[in-house]
């Protein structure tokens, strides 16, 4: 109490005056989510009853209505599987001959499927470092005519099935190859934990992350298995000698994840988030992640409703219901979860939205003034 009323008397007096011209955050003062249906939520999003739909399942069938913007992000891997059992894949080269005819018949799709056969993408904070091996591994397949032989091929999920050929569809459960779509937020959300004000790891967000979790099997024993093992732990131990060697060790953990035929991503599927960017019951000043789009801190933190300069009330839609515990030590572990979490709590650094690196949240890098 003395200390208190020593440095208060101590204090330097100011006087107030105008308003601070720039405020330091649009964040609103009330956030409300809501579990809709689709079909719901495009209608409130076009009356400007909800600012936002987070999340996928919503599309308009006749074009974007006016008043209303898409937020693109990486969406799902496709990923292609060889069925060990296979009489076409009895040993390694018939496996990789098997996969390979897979994604040359891939590289003819169109729609929403984007061809690109190698697990760090565009939408990678660290795929400048991988560009020239994505490059190389796309056009091995470039003018690559479809396979003529029959294949079974089993289609995992609906995005999926969108892929696979009628005539390819295995009708049992004996099949060739399958092919899935892995959610790459759902992927990210389950590497990242939080604690204390701190997300991690580091590197969550990295494309060399993403390929060893989607590609890595734990069932095979090989060259190029032990090594992705070694470069993995390597990485994660931060046991690199400086930045070339940490970026060559990425290289060659992707490079040894991709020369297992069995398992290899065939390409990738943004998603597509709508907002409401409508005057005056929109929002903008709109800020995304490139994984996880409006699922993430950095969005809830810059959106700007036009109806009010610097607060006001928040309302987002999404398809996702909440099916976890509601406590921030071992709950918000669904996505609607993880979006009220995100909108609750203050962390310490918070992913930058556009790249693999992290972005001051409340902490400041204050430099020290030099002496005089």
């Amino acid at each position: 109490m003395l200390v208190a009323v020593a440095v208060a008397a101590a204090a330097t007096v100011a006087r107030s005056g105008h308003e601070l011209p720039v405020y330091p955050s649009y964040y609103p003062h009330e956030i409300r989510i809501e579990s809709l249906a689709p079909g719901q939520a495009a209608g409130l999003l076009r009356t400007g009853k909800i600012q936002a739909h987070v999340g996928s399942g919503l599309s308009f069938a006749d074009g974007l209505p006016e008043g209303v913007a898409a937020i693109d992000s990486l969406g799902a891997y496709v990923v292609v599987r060889v069925n060990p059992a296979s009489p076409l894949a009895p040993d390694e080269p018939a496996a990789c001959a098997l996969g390979q005819a897979v994604l040359a018949d891939l590289a003819n799709k169109r729609g929403d499927f984007v061809f690109h056969p190698y697990s760090v993408t565009p939408f990678h904070g660290d795929y400048l470092h991988h560009v020239d091996l994505a490059e190389a591994s796309k056009a091995r397949f470039a003018g690559t005519a479809s396979p003529a032989r029959d294949l079974r091929l089993k289609a995992i999920d609906a995005a999926a099935a969108r892929l696979v050929r009628p005539q390819w569809r295995a009708p049992g459960s004996e099949w060739d190859v399958a092919i899935e779509t892995v959610d790459v937020g759902a992927l990210v959300a389950a590497a990242t934990f939080a604690t204390n004000g701190w997300v991690g790891p580091p590197w969550v967000r990295n494309g060399w992350l993403h390929a060893y979790r989607v590609l890595a099997n734990p069932d095979a024993d090989s060259a190029h298995k032990r090594r992705a093992d070694a470069a993995f732990e390597r990485l994660q131990a931060g046991d690199a000698g400086g930045e070339i060697e940490r970026i060559n060790l990425e290289r060659d953990l992707v490079r040894s994840l991709a020369a297992d035929c069995r398992r290899m991503v065939a390409g990738f599927i943004p998603k597509q988030e709508y907002i409401n960017a409508e005057f005056s019951a929109g929002i903008e000043n709109v800020a995304f992640d490139a994984i996880a789009g409006l699922s993430s801190p950095m969005f809830l933190r810059t959106v700007k409703l036009k109806d009010f300069p610097w607060n006001g009330w928040l309302v987002l839609g999404t398809e996702a219901r909440p099916d976890a515990a509601w406590n921030p030590i071992a709950g918000f572990t669904d996505a609607f979860g993880r979006l009220t979490w995100f909108a609750l709590s203050d962390p310490a650094l918070m992913p930058a939205p556009y790249e693999a690196a992290w972005v001051l949240n409340r902490v400041s890098d204050v430099q020290p003034n030099p002496a005089r």
